[in-house]
Order: C-alpha cells, then structure tokens, then sequence
C-alpha cells in the first residue's frame, strides 16, 4: 500500500510540474524596435495559427495587427479610434498585382529620360521605399557571430545587386526553449504579405529555412531600411504563455473602416 501511495504521488508532481507548460501553448516575444536612434518595446502574441503585435501607425498612434492563419485575414485594429479594418489574401495579391503594373510602366517611362535625370528619380523612389524597385528577393550572405541579449547568434546580411540592405541574427528555436513549429504562422504571415512586398516578407519576424529564405533559425535582431529609415529591432525575451482567445479579435463596438489598400486591386478579381 505505501509503495503504491508513493507512486501516486510521484505521478502527482510530475503531473503538477508538467501542466503549466502543457496549459501555455502559446508564445510571449518581448522585442525592441529603433528607428532613426529612438527605441520602442512591443510584444508579439504567437499561437498555432495566429498572431498579434502591435506597430506605429502613420500618425505615431499604436495599433494591433491580428493574423488569422486558418481564415487567412489581417486585422488592423485602431484602440484610439476604436476602429479596425480587414485585408484578405485576395486583396493583398491584387493591391500587390496592381502595384506591379504600375511600377512597370514608370520603369517603362524612366528609360527614355536622360540618364542622370533617370538615376535621380529612381534613387529617389528607392529611398521612398516605392514597392517594384527591388522586387527581387534579398540573397542572404553567412557571416559571423553576434550577441542579442543573452543569446549568441548568427550573423546572415543581405544584398540586393550586390549591395547591402540589412541583416538578421538567428538562434535556432531550441536555444530559445521551443522547437520551429510553434513558429509556424509566422511563415504564413510572411507568404500572406508576399503579394504586396516580394522584397519584404523576408525581412518579417518567422523562422528562417535556408532553402527558403536563405537563412535559418530564429532572427533575434533585425536590421533593414525602409523609406530611408534605419530600423533595428532585437527580441528581449521568449516566454511561453496562454492566451485568452479576445485578444485575437477585434474589440466589440469597434467600427470597420475602407482596408488601408483604398482603391488597389480593384478591377483585378
């Protein structure tokens, strides 16, 4: 009897230390992002098939952007206005299709300026971080190590015509306590925004696949310039965590406005 009572309460405790992590399927990123030398901390909510974080908006307020994997929608919810909008995948594809097109004929139209009056306008587009002038993929480069918080990391830059445009710093998602499938629906989320910025989705949080992306691991700094600003954003800690599922939805009373696409893509379904 007492041996079976103790192995009762072996199990007991296994059990007991075992359930946190079984109960917290999902995954807390801490991250720091700076832009032009000034910081700001977010958090990044990750679950099998969504994902939330928080970004600046256009006029410096904070919003919620909201991926759902399985419907395959982006939520971009507004607290201040108490409002959100919606992008599907189609639309991304056709805003991104439409975009294209449009690129093609100014490019069409640059080739019969003169050509220093060509290399201004189009330095100018690039450094406006026009879409279509650097639509091909970034080619990612190994270099060496770094040190991002307490993690000691692996150094990929990337270049475009031989020119450098940033660089990650990878672990793999075992130094961090987590295997790379809990880092799944960052992938979708980085195919889902393909459409629109070919040349960007690379450069989204998500594990790394060196057949893929050209780098591999989990990237705990980011490096990349958009519209001529430097951004830099290193992770500060993983934890897991649980989720309640509200945090994944727009909030109740919140009114939908026009998708921040406008006018893209119409015409194309």
């Amino acid at each position: 009897m007492m041996r079976v009572t103790a192995g009762a309460l072996v199990l007991a405790a296994a059990c007991a230390a075992a359930s946190p992590a079984l109960a917290a399927q999902g995954v807390l990123v801490a991250e720091t992002t700076t832009i032009n030398g000034t910081p700001r901390t977010s958090q990044i909510q990750i679950e099998a098939n969504r994902i939330r974080a928080e970004v600046a908006g256009p006029d410096g307020s904070i919003q919620a952007v909201i991926f759902d994997g399985a419907k395959q929608v982006l939520y971009m919810v507004n607290p201040a206005s108490k409002s959100y909008s919606t992008m599907t995948k189609a639309d991304v594809d056709a805003a991104g299709a439409q975009l294209g097109d449009a690129m093609k004929q100014m490019q069409a139209a640059l080739q019969n300026m003169p050509p220093a009056q060509r290399a201004q306008m189009e330095a100018m587009m690039k450094g406006r971080g026009m879409p279509g002038m650097n639509a091909a993929r970034p080619e990612y480069r190994r270099g060496g190590t770094s040190k991002v918080s307490k993690w000691t990391c692996d150094v990929y830059e990337s270049f475009q015509n031989n020119a450098k445009t940033g660089e990650v710093c990878t672990v793999s998602p075992s130094v961090l306590g987590f295997m790379a499938t809990d880092f799944e629906v960052t992938r979708q989320l980085a195919e889902f925004m393909r459409g629109l910025i070919p040349q960007g989705a690379d450069q989204l949080f998500q594990v790394g696949n060196a057949s893929q992306q050209g780098f591999s691991g989990v990237p705990v700094r980011r490096v990349n310039t958009v519209a001529g600003r430097e951004i830099v954003s290193e992770v500060t800690s993983v934890s897991r965590q649980t989720f309640a599922d509200a945090l994944f939805a727009v909030p109740e009373g919140f009114t939908q406005q026009a998708s921040p696409l406008g006018a893209l893509g119409r015409g194309r379904k």
